[in-house]
């Protein structure tokens, strides 16, 4: 069988009924006792199962043994301060960013387990972390970190269609926008989709993933409501640019979502269970961890890993429904999530954890989108790989108005002008993402050239959003 990390599956079938038993179980193998196979893992665990107190001695074990023998810790929360000052950490675009924004970002960073830290040009105040803020823990995961929406991310796919097909049939391409995509909290398919992320056996290794399970299945391909949209447009690319295709101009779909309810109610459940062990001051409660060693953090790390393939799979489905019913072959397809937590090896050899709120990861020539807003161009860009933003570079525009302002100032009317003389369709959509209500795309691109290099650009044509 090799030594390919264990299943819950597997474990069930030698009596493992405990969650927490088994991702503890699952982890502690796959870190402390690798170089054994998989048939010699599971005949260890067995023996553990049936007489933990033999094992209970044994400092890589303990930890599961403990658990199985029912040991009872008499705290079950530990209350913890913030640091006097924050650790300083860069601001790009400082003269972009409200002073609100670096006061939350510096909240953040006097946590106890803060590392690093990094605030974007397109930051803007969020829940728990500013959107925009990427921070470094070392063994820490923060639920409210990563986000509500956990994996949401930008998909683009590049067709083998000229540009000129966008206008020769906008009919076409506004229908199938109208039909194929679906927007909303709660919404779902009418249809059934197939997926392999429906199959993954993620879905039985804790009793909230089951649940979920349902409800990911009716609302895969679905998109949730706000700034999330789907959209044809006009991809420029450049000479020698890092994706392999020729100079010039091509048909592109761009998707922007999530994952969805179950995304949602794993940040939710989490949030609650960090909380519930990790005490802070008030004001910074929502920034409560879990510990990648203990069980609880093992299982959101699992669940949040599920969500980001869950996000991935949703995009799958929009592109290949909506490039089978135009009669496009994907030519090149650029994805990245930007609400997320990554283990990522540092310069000298350390591992962190990277939470990046709102943040495109930008290792060395790792490829990501950055959209403007709907009356504004993208960019398809690569990362140089800089250490100081953690290899991280804007998700963005980034908001200059909240969606309450946003609805106090604009109106249809002046949104439907603008779009008008530019030559843009808008499916949807309401006045809480007026494209006034952004940052200006040109100001954020320019505040992190040491982060990205520019590889092509995306002019949105054909807009569809969720009605609000």
């Amino acid at each position: 069988m090799g030594k390919q990390k264990l299943k819950g599956k597997a474990l069930r079938k030698i009596g493992y009924k405990n969650d927490k038993a088994k991702s503890l179980a699952i982890d502690i193998m796959a870190r402390k006792f690798k170089q054994l196979t998989q048939k010699e893992q599971l005949y260890l665990l067995k023996e553990v199962l049936e007489k933990p107190e033999e094992y209970s001695e044994n400092e890589d074990l303990k930890p599961l043994t403990d658990e199985l023998i029912g040991i009872v810790k008499k705290e079950n929360f530990t209350e913890y301060k913030l640091k006097a000052e924050s650790d300083s950490f860069p601001i790009y675009g400082r003269k972009f960013i409200d002073s609100n924004t670096i006061h939350q970002m510096d909240l953040a960073m006097r946590l106890p387990i803060s590392v690093k830290g990094a605030l974007m040009p397109d930051a803007h105040v969020g829940y728990g972390l500013p959107i925009g803020g990427v921070l470094a823990t070392k063994n820490e995961v923060i639920p409210y970190g990563v986000g509500m929406d956990i994996g949401c991310r930008m998909a683009l796919s590049i067709f083998d269609l000229p540009i000129d097909f966008a206008q020769r049939n906008k009919f076409l391409l506004k229908t199938v926008l109208k039909d194929e995509t679906h927007f909303g909290i709660g919404k779902m398919r009418e249809n059934f989709e197939e997926h392999q992320v429906l199959e993954d056996e993620r879905f039985q290794n804790t009793e909230l993933l089951r649940k979920l399970h349902g409800k990911a299945s009716l609302q895969i391909g679905t998109s949730g409501s706000g700034n999330h949209f789907v959209e044809f447009g006009e991809v420029e690319l450049k000479f020698d640019n890092e994706l392999g295709l020729p100079e010039g101009k091509y048909l592109g779909l761009l998707s922007h979502s999530g994952s969805r309810g179950m995304g949602a109610t794993i940040a939710q459940y989490y949030t609650r269970v960090a909380m519930d062990v990790c005490k802070l001051p008030t004001g910074a409660q929502h920034l409560a961890w879990l510990d990648l060693n203990k069980a609880e953090g093992l299982e959101y790390w699992q669940a949040m890993n599920l969500a980001g393939d869950y996000a991935k799979a949703n995009h799958d489905v929009i592109h290949r429904r909506i490039s089978k019913l135009i009669g496009a072959k994907t030519l090149y397809k650029v994805e990245n999530h930007h609400n997320f937590a990554w283990k990522e090896k540092q310069a000298d050899g350390s591992e962190l954890i990277v939470h990046r709120k709102g943040a495109t990861p930008a290792k060395k020539g790792e490829l990501g989108i950055i959209p403007g807003s709907m009356s504004a161009p993208g960019y398809i860009v690569s990362g140089k790989g800089e250490l100081d933003s953690l290899n991280s570079a804007s998700h963005g525009a980034g908001r200059r108005f909240s969606r309450k302002k946003a609805k106090e100032s604009f109106t249809k009317s002046g949104i439907k002008k603008q779009l008008s003389e530019l030559g843009i369709t808008l499916l949807g959509g309401g006045t809480d993402e007026a494209p006034m209500a952004y940052k200006n795309i040109e100001d954020v691109i320019g505040s992190q050239t040491n982060l990205i290099n520019i590889e092509g650009s995306f002019k949105p044509l054909i807009v569809k959003m969720d009605r609000s």
